[in-house]
């Protein structure tokens, strides 16, 4: 691969240099991540600065109990030129302040086909920093290179490590006990029996390890403390690694829990070279069609790259990936979001289509799909899977019913009908139970209209709980439930057709018409011209305006009447639609709230109460262009927002969530499964709507 294929998919990120906190706020407050395949990851500021307790350089993806470790958290990086002058490339925020002019030698931050590139000068000197894992490895590579400067430059980094799981406090574990084994250019460190062995190895010319054990200055993570967590503690240090840099001669930093024979299975320059050729051929599958032109806008292979972080084999779960391979299949699933999320069914299921379809990754499609049959129980699939936990959680009402649209959009573009025939008696289980009743109150009443409801959980995607406080209970029959059901029903009768035969269909047809009728008569608010939001609440019908409506019309087999699709996207417009996706709650609503912020209970009153989630612009989307299909430009641009907004929080992927008002700030995750896929997905609907993309026109 030469130097021009990361130009394919590159972004650059300017700041404006000042001597303040001000003038490296785009370096404080951005964020990258490069993740390795197996839910492990590495991720910081663009400045280097950690200002989360996630930031680190290996949060290795580790068998359960342990799940997602921080074992190296930051390598501190110093540079000696010829002349003896000595420069700190990064700098931390300690309790005394922050350095700003620690950055001042800082020229540039890019993201070469998704991965982090930084560049230095130090007087005539310029040093180039690449960050990039061994793929379905816990190894990473820190890649230094001397690109400008004839002479040779002494570069040191001296490594920073905390030994914990990824979401505890920084310094929850005392003591820390840490012993450091040394033997040739192999370095170990050793904290206890719980956790793995760090080995680290600095690969260059005249390397060097210069034993100085201790402990350093206790650091603030700023945003953790904005979020109400324990924001301060100290990292211990096992001493500095050398290298000299020569020109043409890169040097690499590698940090690893896999064995020595693994990590040096490869050497740098190749580990770099498959990485990279890797994601270009990750880029290449969306942007080119077999025989055809490049299709669509050059930032989708910038989202098929962002897309490719939240594909994971599940390295904690041993067993689940045994059973898999025993079957010819392999394990996979889909990390809600980064850095805290684990995969959840309901995010897994709604982004299938834009991260493995959209994608061309049928295979990995299909080992989901298949997975999450196997976790089904009295007719549900997982919640979510907490981490460092074998076993899932079930409170959810809708991740089953998502899974019938997902295995729809799948045979869409596969036309696998192994897999459908093979899945055909999971779905008929999830139906019966429905049918029955199962967990959490999850029935079919007697209108056909499915109601749902538990004293002690949320089980809508709206779903803040805060200690027993349930913020979004929407117990009842909720109108995207609802939709949701219909079309389960419709794809499965259809389904069934196929292989038994019509008249096996026949009750599944009479029970989706018995619901589509019930939907269209019980939901339908004449005196606000949109949809309830629920019907036959703990209170009542409740009219509140939120975008759940939407999926009423987007699914395969829209469930409301097509007359009144106009005035509930007009609804939708005037009150939801920003331009980073929709508010959860319409401004005039009594409870919404503004901005999402400030501690736990403060910010899950927000959740689902107003706060802009970027993933709703999908079924937005949908419906726009289901009512007007010449106007694909203006659905383009109404995804503007977010394709800019790619450079701004988690450089190169797409946040959680956004304030309800101006200026949108991102909040939330930096990088969310959901968003990304819904981007993706409808950038690839706008730019090219031939088959099997969803069908556009509103059916006759």
């Amino acid at each position: 691969m030469n130097d021009d294929d990361g130009a394919k998919v590159l972004r650059r990120v300017a700041w404006r240099r000042g001597d303040d906190d001000s003038g490296i706020g785009p370096l404080l407050n951005r964020e990258w991540l490069v993740t390795n395949g197996l839910g492990g990851y590495a991720s910081g500021t663009l400045g280097g600065f950690m200002t989360r307790r996630y930031h680190g350089l290996l949060v290795a993806a580790l068998p359960n109990p342990l799940g997602r470790t921080m074992m190296l958290n930051h390598l501190y990086a110093s540079v000696r030129t010829p002349d003896g002058n000595e420069a700190t490339l990064e700098a931390q925020e300690t309790a005394g302040g922050i350095d700003a002019l620690a950055t001042d030698h800082l020229e540039e931050f890019r993201l070469e086909l998704g991965l982090p590139v930084w560049t230095y000068r130090v007087g005539n000197h310029v040093l180039e920093r690449r960050v990039f894992f061994a793929y379905l490895q816990n190894t990473v590579h820190v890649r230094w290179e001397l690109k400008g400067g004839d002479q040779p430059v002494r570069l040191a980094l001296r490594p920073a490590v905390d030994f914990r799981v990824h979401d505890a406090a920084l310094g929850a574990r005392e003591p820390r006990p840490y012993q450091v084994f040394l033997q040739d250019d192999k370095t170990e460190i050793r904290s206890s029996e719980l956790f793995p062995a760090l080995n680290l190895s600095f690969k260059g010319e005249r390397s060097a390890f210069v034993h100085q054990p201790g402990r350093l200055s206790e650091l603030l993570f700023r945003v953790e403390a904005a979020r109400g967590y324990a924001s301060r503690g100290e990292l211990w240090s096992p001493g500095q690694f050398e290298v000299d840099l020569i020109p043409g001669q890169p040097a690499t930093f590698i940090a690893s829990t896999e064995p020595w024979d693994r990590v040096t299975a490869m050497t740098p320059a190749q580990a770099h070279e498959f990485e990279t050729l890797r994601r270009s051929r990750l880029a290449d599958l969306v942007t080119t069609e077999e025989g055809r032109d490049p299709v669509g806008d050059p930032v989708m292979g910038e989202l098929a790259i962002a897309a490719d972080q939240f594909l994971i084999l599940p390295a904690g779960r041993v067993a689940d990936a045994t059973r898999a391979h025993a079957q010819g299949e392999e394990l996979r699933t889909v990390i809600a979001g980064y850095h805290w999320f684990t995969d959840w069914g309901r995010d897994t299921m709604i982004s299938l289509e834009g991260l493995c379809l959209v994608t061309r990754r049928f295979p990995e499609a299909r080992w989901i799909l298949r997975a999450f049959s196997h976790y089904i129980k009295d007719g549900l699939i997982p919640n979510h899977f907490p981490e460092g936990a074998q076993d899932g959680v079930y409170h959810t009402a809708d991740a089953s019913l998502w899974y019938f649209q997902a295995l729809a959009r799948y045979l869409a573009y596969t036309n696998d009908r192994c897999t459908m025939q093979a899945l055909l008696p999971c779905l008929e289980t999830i139906i019966d139970h429905h049918r029955k009743g199962t967990r959490f109150g999850i029935r079919v009443d007697h209108d056909g209209l499915l109601i749902q409801g538990w004293p002690t959980e949320a089980l809508t995607w709206m779903d803040a709980k805060c200690a027993d406080w349930v913020v979004t209970p929407r117990r009842g029959k909720a109108v995207e439930i609802n939709a949701l059901w219909y079309n389960a029903l419709s794809l499965f009768a259809g389904w069934i057709a196929e292989e038994r035969g019509e008249a096996a269909a026949a009750e599944l047809r009479a029970l989706a018409e018995k619901a589509r009728i019930s939907f269209n008569r019980r939901f339908w608010n004449d005196k606000v011209r949109h949809l309830n939001d629920i019907v036959d609440g703990e209170g009542g019908d409740d009219p509140a305006l939120r975008p759940n409506q939407l999926y009423a019309m987007s699914l395969t087999h829209p469930v409301l009447e097509q007359p009144r699709w106009e005035p509930v996207l007009d609804a939708v417009s005037a009150a939801l639609l920003t331009p980073v996706g929709l508010r959860s709650l319409d401004p005039k609503h009594p409870d919404y709230k503004r901005t999402y912020h400030g501690d736990l209970k403060t910010r899950d009153a927000a959740y689902h109460q107003g706060t802009v989630w970027s993933f709703l612009i999908g079924p937005y989307i949908d419906v726009f262009l289901k009512l007007h299909p010449d106007k694909r430009d203006s659905a383009h641009e109404l995804l503007r927002g977010l394709i800019n907004h790619l450079g701004e929080a988690g450089v190169g992927s797409i946040s959680e969530v956004f304030d309800a008002e101006p200026p949108y700030a991102p909040r939330g995750c930096m990088a969310q499964a959901w968003g990304v896929a819904e981007l993706l997905r409808t950038l690839r609907l706008v730019n090219s709507p031939s088959a099997p993309e969803r069908e556009t026109r509103i059916p006759q």
